[in-house]
């Protein structure tokens, strides 16, 4: 099942509060998109932000596992609500 995109950025930031909770995931997160603490926080609700969450947690099936376990969610969620998010229709070749 897809989403529509203002779902999609729902889920997002709900992905988004539970990777700041977790210093050590939030702190690779920080390094790997380049982004500042303050430049998550004012640019938080940006769909390329958001999308770039939903990446970073897909990165690691431990990941996505917790976080859904932690909102009730099927696994596959995370990967339908990135579909819908910028970029997402794009070929993922790995």
């Amino acid at each position: 099942m897809g989403f529509e995109r203002d779902c999609a950025e729902t889920l997002a930031l709900k992905a988004l509060g539970w990777l700041v909770a977790d210093d050590e995931i939030l702190t690779g997160f920080l390094g790997a998109s380049g982004l500042g603490a303050q430049d998550l926080l004012t640019r938080a609700a940006e769909p390329e932000v958001l999308a770039s969450v939903l990446d970073y947690i897909l990165m690691n099936d431990d990941w996505v596992t917790r976080f859904c376990d932690s909102q009730s969610l099927p696994y596959d969620r995370v990967m339908a609500a990135r579909a819908a998010l910028p970029g997402g229709a794009d070929p993922h070749w790995t």
